[in-house]
């Protein structure tokens, strides 16, 4: 089973597949007569790195980012939570000018990659994900038409994409390892969604929680790692993707002290039991609705 990670479109026909060393024709510029008209129906998933960069080029802290340039969405049906470049009513991105992109030199990594779509894909029992592209094309865009043509590598390289797919890749096999393992793990409680959207997208405030009194009590972590998150946006959002793989996959390398989960799942145990009792009714008047619908 494979599952495409970054797709920016919809259709059933899965796209011809590219390599890096795949040759298209394809150039945008100020010049051409569909300049800025992919931005006026944006579509665009952000990535923890492209918040980062966006957040830092504003000087606001994640809380504000999220709030005033995207929106979120449910990137399945288990409620992973991911989150979408804000627009205005007719579609546009906020951040287009007559000039181009106001953000040109930190836009999303789907902004750069455009005509071309990055297709991370795992196989369910393969332990890495394999990269693949294909070329995106609408009937608005007349970079087709241009007399240029280039490598997927190249074009790669013209657009500075390196460093974002270095920075993507953590979150991505986050992404993937979801899909690739399908129904088996199931639906992430509650709190791990919440955690997943804190650690991936709403930095700063994952930075307050990781620093906290609460978390530096239940997990055995080094003063320098401690010190390093607390000033480096990437350190927090690599030990943020590492946090993740423990609570979503159980990838354990995170030491928890001294017993500190045990004595409080302990102390939860009623509270638990409850909540269990309580999913087996929901689950169980859910059944009976849809008998009593059917009679």
């Amino acid at each position: 089973m494979s599952e495409p990670f970054d797709l920016p479109f919809q259709s059933e026909v899965m796209p011809e597949m590219l390599t890096t060393e795949s040759k298209i024709r394809f150039r945008c510029h100020k010049g051409i007569s569909c300049f800025n008209a992919c931005c006026k129906q944006a579509d665009i998933t952000l990535t923890p790195y492209d918040i980062i960069r966006l957040k830092q080029r504003f000087e606001v802290d994640s809380s504000a980012f999220l709030k005033q340039h995207t929106v979120p969405f449910q990137m399945d049906g288990d409620g992973m939570p991911g989150v979408k470049m804000r627009t205005d009513d007719s579609g546009q991105c906020l951040f287009m000018t007559d000039a181009g992109c106001s953000v040109y030199e930190d836009r999303p990594t789907a902004c750069r990659y455009y005509p071309v779509a990055n297709l991370a894909m795992k196989a369910k029992e393969s332990p890495t994900e394999e990269i693949q592209y294909a070329l995106v094309r609408e009937d608005h865009c007349k970079g087709h038409e241009e007399d240029r043509e280039l490598t997927i590598d190249e074009y790669r390289a013209e657009q500075q994409v390196a460093d974002y797919d270095e920075m993507n890749r953590e979150f991505m096999q986050l992404i993937l390892k979801k899909k690739s393992a399908g129904p088996t793990i199931g639906k992430p409680p509650e709190l791990s969604l919440q955690l997943f959207f804190m650690a991936n997208y709403d930095i700063d405030r994952f930075r307050r929680f990781v620093l906290s009194d609460t978390f530096r009590n239940a997990w055995d972590l080094p003063d320098e790692l401690y010190a390093e998150i607390e000033q480096d946006d990437i350190a927090l959002m690599k030990f943020g993707s590492r946090l993740l793989k423990q609570v979503l996959y159980g990838e354990k390398t995170i030491q928890d002290k001294d017993g500190y989960y045990e004595q409080r799942l302990e102390a939860r145990k009623d509270v638990v039991e409850m909540r269990r009792q309580f999913e087996i009714q929901r689950a169980q008047k859910k059944e009976d609705d849809k008998y009593s619908e059917d009679s």
